[in-house]
């Protein structure tokens, strides 16, 4: 975050767990040395680095590790900390939850009224899976209505295993969660038998970085529609990570993308009904991305083609064959959730996979496009 302080630009620092409970503000000119504090030099190397005495930079180093941005003993003890509280409580805070409202009847309105101005999807078989973006209510919301449509009178669920992306966590590995979450609606519980289950097959690995969970959006806008639709059903809930991304390390201490392809669909096997929330938002293109020019009325159409290209290749239900099509362009437009939708044909076998709506969402600037897709997975055994 970027701001004025004594008419001087600040930038204010905050890890995605907020273990501190505050943002440190620092200014803007010095945002360019805490790149190096990579744990490789010390305060007098970096220092030279950088030209400046060492008495400011060991200054910073003090507030970075107050606040727990910098590895160490400090962030260690916040962090053994928070999971205590958050074990305590037995579920995440409410975070992004509250896009569709603050308030219980805020989001309950929002979420209908959503739903209604959502075309009847008229399946031939019920839902056994959904896919809904994890944008912003204004810029994901017609999805948002059009996928969870399609659950109309088809709400008899066991359990719901929703499959997000890991955006600014610590794991690079699948990251699962063994405690419910707080919405605006309620709390929604987790599936602790379900948790034990993919636990066995994946071992403890597979929670090592679960508090990547704390400061993730793309679970948490989910547990509304949960809340509202499916009130009283437990879920359970993993961030899932591209297989065209290779893991930092191949030390086996976190579980791959290809193992929980092959244990989600044994876990699934025999344990009453499933419904699968896929939180996948698509192409991110534009200069706030790194492109280098704004996004023109042909380059729209140019991502939409390409976005129609790929989602016909999901539709095909075969997820060997959708991550190679993402593969050989190297997904040149930043979709972000190529390892939960494919995870989720892996689950259910590929059949009756449907798309139900596509959207892009520019805003006004031209610097920032996101598309989305409501769809709907019908078939699998």
């Amino acid at each position: 975050m970027a701001t004025m302080k004594e008419k001087q630009p600040y930038c204010g620092l905050r890890d995605p767990l907020n273990l501190a409970g505050k943002m440190l503000m620092v200014p803007a000119q010095i945002v360019g040395v805490l790149g190096l504090f990579q744990g490789e030099q010390d305060v007098r190397e970096i220092a030279q680095k950088v030209g400046a005495p060492e008495g400011p930079i060991l200054e910073l180093a003090k507030q970075l590790e107050a606040v727990g941005l910098l590895w160490g003993p400090t962030s260690e003890r916040m962090e053994r900390e928070l999971a205590a509280r958050l074990k305590e409580r037995g579920r995440y805070e409410v975070g992004a939850a509250t896009a569709f409202g603050d308030t219980a009847e805020e989001a309950r309105k929002a979420l209908e009224a959503l739903l209604a101005h959502a075309e009847d999807p008229e399946l031939e078989s019920p839902a056994r899976a959904i896919i809904a973006p994890h944008l912003d209510a204004p810029r994901g919301g017609p999805n948002y209505g059009a996928a969870y449509r399609a659950l109309a009178g088809n709400t008899a669920f066991d359990r719901v295993v929703v499959l997000g992306t890991n955006h600014f966590g610590m794991g690079d590995g699948v990251v699962g969660a063994r405690l419910g979450f707080d919405t605006p609606l309620g709390p929604v519980a987790c599936d602790a038998d379900f948790a034990s289950g993919m636990e066995k097959l994946l071992g403890e690995r597979l929670y090592k970085d679960e508090l990547d969970h704390v400061g993730e959006h793309s679970i948490q806008l989910h547990m509304p529609w949960i809340a509202h639709l499916l009130p009283g059903v437990p879920v359970w809930a993993a961030l899932v990570p591209s297989p065209l991304q290779r893991m930092l390390s191949d030390d086996g201490a976190r579980a791959s993308h290809a193992e929980f392809c092959g244990a989600l669909p044994q876990a699934l096997e025999g344990s009453g009904r499933t419904l699968l929330v896929i939180s996948a938002d698509l192409s991110h293109v534009g200069p706030m991305f790194g492109d280098q020019t704004a996004v023109d009325d042909d380059r729209l159409r140019e991502i939409e083609a390409h976005d129609r290209s790929m989602l016909g290749s999901y539709e095909a239900g075969n997820p060997d064959d959708f991550v190679v099509a993402m593969a050989e362009h190297e997904n040149a437009t930043r979709w972000c959730s190529i390892g939960s939708m494919s995870a989720a044909l892996h689950a259910l076998g590929g059949a009756g996979v449907e798309l139900l709506q596509y959207r892009q969402a520019i805003d006004e600037r031209r610097s920032c496009l996101v598309t989305s897709a409501a769809m709907v997975i019908c078939g699998g055994p």
